[in-house]
């Protein structure tokens, strides 16, 4: 029988007399849904993102596309002169009508990248996706080690491991001059990063609550965007693809000076029972900045360790991988989100680098338009779940199929005579449509998808959707190989991938209040009174919610 819970405590079957006696969220209570503690908090957390987005998308300014003939040639010094090379510098054909490969090349671009560094030109041009493959293999694998570690270590202290790690990884990427070296380097770097924004995720997912939470959450990679905004600036600054790296490596270090003013998540503390007396400072800190002292009780720390105790010895219970596929539309929603969170990740991440296509001249003002569309999205997600939450699914998914439509426009204009400024800048503009669909999607996703699974199914569902949806990440850079073929073709299969996504998010519904029975228990004075209580018929067939008098816990509590 599913069961709910107010401060780890399970309600009783209905068929037993004796109503249940849940204790009141002693921290939620003293905390606050949001407060400025909260806010400062949140804030500094959202400032990972930064980073995480410069080491994502340097390769945008690292290897930026080199003409041939105007900036680099075929170096045949060491060759007979009875050769002639390619007009696209990639071929050397010899006097008797052998054609082979060339392999050494003369730069005259004044810029020192990483294309320079390690002849990614012609057919080594794919090794510019295999770097980029190799930091999303590092977002999967930090991931998981984050989650595997918050087990055991608290996510202040991951968040720390990886801003200390990440330096050190930054720095190494960046004077690395063998290529394998530079890929492992690099997907190192992206652990970290991983290990930064998904420990902080967990910290102000615990110290929000409501709408609140619901918000920093799908907001939470509008700091992804801005970091956006900033790489071209800072790119700007610099004449060589080493120094890039370390101008996006060191202002990490500010964050490191910040966790001073970063609390742990104090109800990851309570759970695993390492420190009560911290526990008891954090929210006490919390509650002085809130202007909240009056809620704390005079036998604060004893009730701390009162629910500390509770927590240890009745764990909670979470559902193995197969029970996911049971419950009512369980398997339309399990498949529904895998496939949808996996497109749109992809879009994500492959519609930014894909910018690449539209031309180097114009890298700068795309990156700040995708970064503006990733915004907007991030906004339109917050603004359609809390207006109209029961067809948010339904409406982002029509959303994402109309802005698919609309990205094969490109081809109308592809082989036309326009002026190359403008089809360009035609170009940008299509692909910013679905981006902030794709925007839109993925905050929602990450955000309302656990309302769709009882309490004891939300970790092991979201643990699957995103480590699948990361492994189909992987593919992403190479799906831009296809600009090689036509420059919409690229952009193309990301938006039948949106339209794809856009299917899938229509099969999802939000559970209705009308249909889902609730526990309603009016806390006063330490006594709970029972106003309604479902029978088992009901329990067994729907997620139901607990209501607590001037204490609403959210789905994800």
């Amino acid at each position: 029988m599913p069961s709910n819970s107010v401060n780890n405590v399970t309600t009783k079957s209905p068929a037993t007399p004796t109503p249940p006696k849940p204790e009141p969220d002693l921290i939620g209570s003293i905390l606050g849904d949001f407060g400025i503690w909260q806010l400062r908090t949140v804030l500094i957390i959202f400032l990972c993102k930064i980073p995480a987005s410069w080491f994502m998308a340097c390769i945008i300014f690292t290897a930026p596309e080199l003409y041939p003939i105007e900036e680099f040639q075929c170096d045949t010094s060491g060759i007979s002169s009875n050769v002639t090379v390619s007009e696209d510098q990639c071929y050397i054909n010899s006097i008797d009508g052998q054609v082979e490969e060339c392999n050494s090349f003369k730069y005259t671009y004044d810029f020192n990248s990483l294309v320079m560094q390690f002849n990614l030109v012609c057919l080594r041009d794919i090794f510019v996706a295999w770097t980029q493959f190799w930091h999303l293999f590092g977002i999967l694998v930090g991931g998981v080690i984050a989650t595997k570690m918050m087990l055991w270590i608290s996510p202040r202290t991951t968040m720390f491991i990886g801003m200390v790690l990440q330096i050190i990884c930054g720095c190494v990427t960046g004077f690395a001059r063998d290529f394998t070296l530079h890929c492992a380097f690099r997907c190192l770097s992206a652990a970290c990063c991983a290990l930064m924004f998904t420990g902080g995720h967990t910290i102000f997912a615990d110290i929000t609550a409501g709408k609140y939470r619901l918000g920093v959450i799908i907001l939470y990679d509008t700091f992804w965007s801005i970091g956006l905004f900033l790489l071209p600036g800072l790119a700007s600054f610099f004449q060589n693809w080493t120094q890039i790296y370390l101008g996006i490596t060191f202002p990490t270090l500010v964050l490191i000076l910040l966790l001073n003013w970063t609390p742990d998540s104090p109800r990851w503390l309570l759970r695993k029972a390492k420190d009560i007396t911290q526990v008891e400072k954090i929210v006490r800190d919390a509650a002085k900045i809130n202007d909240r002292m009056y809620k704390i009780p005079v036998d604060f720390a004893q009730q701390l360790r009162t629910q500390a105790e509770s927590f240890k010895n009745n764990p909670p219970k979470e559902a193995s991988w197969a029970e996911l596929w049971t419950g009512p539309r369980a398997k339309t929603h399990l498949v529904a989100a895998h496939i949808a969170l996996a497109v749109f990740i992809i879009n994500f991440m492959g519609m930014l680098l894909n910018i690449r296509s539209f031309g180097r001249d114009y890298l700068i003002l795309n990156t700040i338009i995708m970064g503006f569309s990733e915004i907007v999205g991030c906004f339109l997600a917050l603004h359609l779940t809390l207006k109209y939450n029961n067809w948010k699914w339904q409406l982002a998914g029509g959303f994402n199929i109309v802005a698919g439509l609309i990205g094969f426009l490109g081809w109308t204009f592809y082989e036309t005579s326009i002026d190359d400024d403008l089809k360009a800048t035609l170009w940008i503009i299509i692909a910013a449509i679905p981006k902030a669909g794709v925007s839109l999607a993925q905050s929602m996703i990450i955000a309302c998808l656990p309302e769709l699974v009882p309490q004891h199914k939300k970790a092991p569902f979201m643990f699957s959707v995103v480590t699948w949806a990361r492994i189909w990440l992987l593919t992403a850079p190479f799906v831009n190989v296809f600009k090689k073929i036509a420059v919409p073709l690229s952009l193309s299969a990301f938006c039948f991938l949106s339209i794809v996504g856009g299917i899938c998010l229509c099969f999802l519904l939000t559970p209705r209040p009308s249909s889902v029975p609730t526990t309603k228990y009016i806390i006063e004075n330490g006594n709970a009174e029972v106003e309604h209580e479902p029978s088992t018929k009901d329990v067994n067939k729907a997620i139901w919610t607990v209501e607590v008098y001037d204490n609403p816990i959210s789905s994800e509590s």
